[in-house]
């Protein structure tokens, strides 16, 4: 029978051929963690390898990504569907194990990692999810979710700011099925730590709320186990595992060094490593004892069906709670809601309300909630300026988690990448608020959400100029330029309340990739719409208005959000000097490019070349619509510190200016 030493072997010869032959890749934290791994995996990891998807697995979070040999010989080895040969074929295009861990590549792998920092982030989001699901589900004699999540991370994730975040939250909310493990190699890229990260880990951690198990050999089985039973025995408080560990252990020359880190050993130390570690096989060679002991499909699939009676003895005792359940884990909407949800936007339609889109987006929270129950909310500590507060929103606490809002303080980052977590779970639909500003705190998680496919929702107000007096720090110019440069991405910048409830909509019904969310301040006029204008506005962008009898007007004004009433202003002014002129509403570019070729022509026809593009935000955006002999009416600067009436007129957000630029068209 192998021993456990034998067992960690196989993922550090592993490991260091499939970097061999990528000739790049990380071995470092494979090779050092790969006890630690073994006596998690092995003894303790609930999970089924036939099944990755089954409810109540335990979750494993690789955050120290870049050592993404570790999670896939481990998959490997326990009999997940990835081969051997997948493993050869580590870093190579169409490969199910790339660089770093990607969701969705290979079964198994539960978050994308890789940006430090998040991996850990998305951990807290999985905990939370699996506190709040039992806190809603679970009922006397049925604890049918309970779950761990466990996280492997190292110094550099510690060194990241997100960290910081999302570890403070998770002390405070008592995440106690959360067990992370510290690599403490003292190595990071550029060598020994020393020079740049001497924090009082421990200390920090316990500060945090943390239960702290210190000073564990990562190299010790014995230690390891003693520090699970510890960490799992533990249920109010989540725990850090501080593994004293080698980095690269088993490479007798190189061990210890940030020589293996980042890079390939080199054939010559990997036959020194192989002679260190009595390994006596061939490059991807495992005995098929060690495949054996290694092989979790069996245990994973008892475990699996043991969970399936508890939860067929649980829907018998509870049929109702169960279904919701069912249907919040397959991400499906109620039965009723696509009926509710567009009868609530054409009651909208049928009382005009000039009100600010944030306010908008409340009500809509209002209406939707209630038909929602997986709504999981959330703001970095502007709730009453973000409006995400609706009636039945019940803060999520420590001592109760059974609530559906998430007080995440002021943590825009640690907060978008903990509903990257929470997404992932499922079971919930996650919303989460800050100014569009502060998005620029979370830009990296939001693009891991969009490189992830995952719907989370992410609610930005305050969304221009039109912020004031705070001035140029607050006011975003640039941003939803970028935002809509990211893949993936749906952004909604609605008009009125009527276009903010069909982006709310749209989020929520969205299934494949995240949606920003873009509200303003202050009122914006409530705009006339036809049946079928109303039904356009789903595609992100329509004909709000035109005096043309065909589809060649003179020109085309192009607007969005606080810009559309301009726009239409603008129009009547043009129409009254003789001009046929339509007005576009273009509340989302990212759905309308989605639209088909005949629907986009028939709202922006190719042969009307005189458009003018009208948004409070970067101009160089619009040239893409308004061609490089148009115009646009936006910022090429930052803003400043006025009344925000002010502020357009100055930037030249006035009916005067557009009307000069569209004339300069002809």
């Amino acid at each position: 029978m192998p021993s456990r030493k034998e067992l960690a072997n196989a993922i550090r010869v592993l490991s260091m051929d499939a970097v061999q032959k990528a000739k790049s890749g990380h071995p470092g934290a494979p090779m050092g963690m790969a006890d630690i791994a073994e006596v998690l995996w092995r003894d303790y990891l609930k999970h089924n390898p036939t099944n990755p998807e089954w409810v109540d697995r335990d979750r494993f979070i690789l955050s120290n990504g870049h050592g993404s040999m570790l999670i896939y010989s481990l998959l490997h080895l326990s009999g997940y569907q990835l081969s051997i040969e997948d493993l050869k074929d580590f870093r190579q295009m169409d490969s199910k194990t790339p660089g770093h861990p990607e969701y969705g590549y290979a079964p198994g792998v539960e978050t994308t990692t890789g940006p430090l920092g998040q991996g850990i982030t998305n951990a807290v989001g999985m905990a939370i999810a699996e506190k709040s699901l039992g806190a809603q589900f679970n009922r006397e004699g049925h604890d049918i979710v309970d779950h761990f999540t466990y996280t492997f991370l190292g110094d550099g994730c510690l060194m990241e700011g997100v960290s910081h975040e999302a570890c403070s939250l998770a002390g405070t909310l008592g995440l106690g099925k959360l067990v992370a493990f510290w690599d403490d190699n003292g190595i990071s890229i550029d060598g020994e730590v020393e020079g740049w990260f001497t924090d009082d880990t421990p200390a920090r951690f316990e500060a945090y709320g943390w239960h702290v198990i210190a000073n564990v050999d990562g190299h010790n089985s014995e230690e390891i186990r003693a520090a699970i039973d510890e960490a799992r025995a533990e249920t109010s408080k989540p725990t850090l595992i501080c593994c004293k560990t080698v980095i690269g252990y088993g490479s007798p020359n190189k061990s210890g060094s940030h020589d293996c880190h980042g890079a390939p050993l080199g054939d010559t130390e990997i036959a020194a490593a192989r002679e260190f570690l009595n390994w006596e096989h061939g490059a991807f060679e495992i005995p098929q004892d060690v495949y054996s002991d290694w092989d979790a499909k069996a245990k994973g699939s008892d475990s699996e069906s043991s969970w399936n009676a508890k939860f067929d003895a649980y829907k018998a005792a509870h049929p109702e709670l169960a279904a919701e359940l069912e249907r919040r884990q397959k991400s499906e909407l109620p039965a009723d809601w696509a009926e509710k949800s567009q009868a609530y936007v054409e009651e909208l339609q049928a009382n005009p309300s000039g009100i600010a889109t944030r306010k908008a987006s409340q009500n809509a929270l209002n209406a939707f909630g209630p038909m929602l129950p997986e709504f999981m909310g959330g703001s970095a500590d502007l709730a009453g300026s973000n409006l995400t507060i609706w009636d039945g929103s019940k803060s999520l606490t420590g001592t109760d988690a059974s609530g559906n809002y998430i007080n995440y303080g002021v943590r825009e980052f640690g907060m978008s990448a903990i509903m990257n977590g929470i997404t992932l779970h499922k079971g919930f639909i996650p919303y989460g608020a800050t100014f569009l500003m502060f998005m620029e705190y979370a830009r990296n998680a939001v693009r891991m959400a969009a490189l992830m496919k995952q719907p989370a929702i992410f609610v930005y107000t305050h969304d221009s100029i039109g912020l004031g007096e705070d001035g140029p720090t607050h006011q975003p110019v640039e941003q939803i330029a970028s935002m809509r440069l990211t893949p993936n991405l749906d952004n909604w910048r609605p008009c009125d309340q009527v276009e903010s409830a069909i982006a709310w909509k749209a989020a929520i019904e969205r299934k494949d990739g995240p949606t920003s969310l873009i509200f303003t301040r202050q009122g914006l006029a409530q705009q006339d719409r036809t049946a079928e204008q109303l039904a356009n506005v789903a595609k992100g962008g329509y004909v709000l208005s035109c005096n043309a009898t065909n589809n060649n007007p003179d020109l085309i004004l192009i607007a969005t959000g606080s810009e559309v009433q301009l726009a239409q202003d603008s129009a009547a002014q043009l129409r009254d000097s003789g001009k046929t002129v339509r007005v576009v509403s273009l509340p989302s570019t990212d759905v309308f490019e989605a639209q088909d070729a005949t629907y986009k022509e028939s709202v922006l026809p190719a042969a009307v070349s005189r458009r003018v593009a009208i948004e409070a935000g970067i101009a160089d955006y619009w040239y893409k619509y308004v061609g490089l002999n148009g115009a646009v009416v936006g910022m090429t600067t930052f803003g400043e510190s006025a009344p925000a009436n002010e502020l357009f007129e100055h930037f030249g957000f006035t009916v005067e200016n557009i009307v000069a630029k569209a004339n300069e068209l002809f």
